[in-house]
């Protein structure tokens, strides 16, 4: 795994999520097909046949998705466990005294040494992103010391790195059927098995592969 980056989050986010700061394709692919109704807060679901292996079974909550790109953060991988402390230690602020630990997930190919906190909307500081009403994301590692105090989230879920388009991109693979959408819940976020998730999101999929 590589540095952990969470004392400069705010900073990153504020890029990630001004228009021109997100990944971009040189122009929309030729024949893309007209901008849709924005998928923020929706479940992205890769295809059965999905070709790129970086995205296999995979399962997204999207962030933002407009027609400057698109943003989100992938939820079924899981790569490691580790401390709160360790993580406290690692970003230069002091663990001591913060007890349990967090699953660890891969968010996506893109910027993977910056981490992501989604978590219920119950918990607000600032930097928090407001996704749908139920789900939100905290750019203040600030956040990491109240679950460890236990006064953050019901849920939480903290990732490192992204999925991201440009212009058009995601709109083109919709329509080549790459993938299939679902209606966010955070259960399937927070608590389903992470093996399951894909099957358990495809079988609420609102878009026929």
């Amino acid at each position: 795994m590589r540095g952990i980056w969470l004392g400069r989050l705010v900073a990153t986010l504020l890029m990630l999520l001004l228009p021109a700061a997100l990944p971009r394709a040189a122009a929309p692919e030729p024949g893309a097909p007209a901008e849709s109704a924005s998928l923020a807060g929706q479940l992205l679901i890769a295809s059965p046949e999905m070709g790129d292996p970086r995205f296999r079974h995979t399962v997204i909550l999207m962030v933002r998705h407009d027609r400057q790109g698109a943003f989100g953060i992938v939820i079924n991988r899981p790569v490691e466990e580790r401390s709160l402390a360790s993580l406290l230690d690692s970003i230069g602020e002091s663990g001591k005294g913060v007890e349990g630990s967090v699953r660890i997930f891969a968010g996506g190919p893109v910027g993977t040494e910056n981490g992501f906190i989604l978590h219920t909307s119950d918990y607000h500081r600032p930097g928090t992103i407001d996704i749908d009403g139920r789900v939100a994301l905290t750019s203040n590692p600030a956040i990491l010391k109240d679950i460890g105090a236990h006064q953050g989230p019901a849920k939480s879920l903290v990732a490192f790195g992204y999925a991201g388009w440009g212009p058009g991109q995601l709109e083109t693979e919709l329509a080549r059927h790459d993938w299939a959408t679902a209606p966010e819940d955070p259960k399937l976020v927070f608590d389903d098995d992470r093996d399951r998730l894909w099957d358990e999101a495809m079988a609420r999929r609102t878009i026929d592969l």
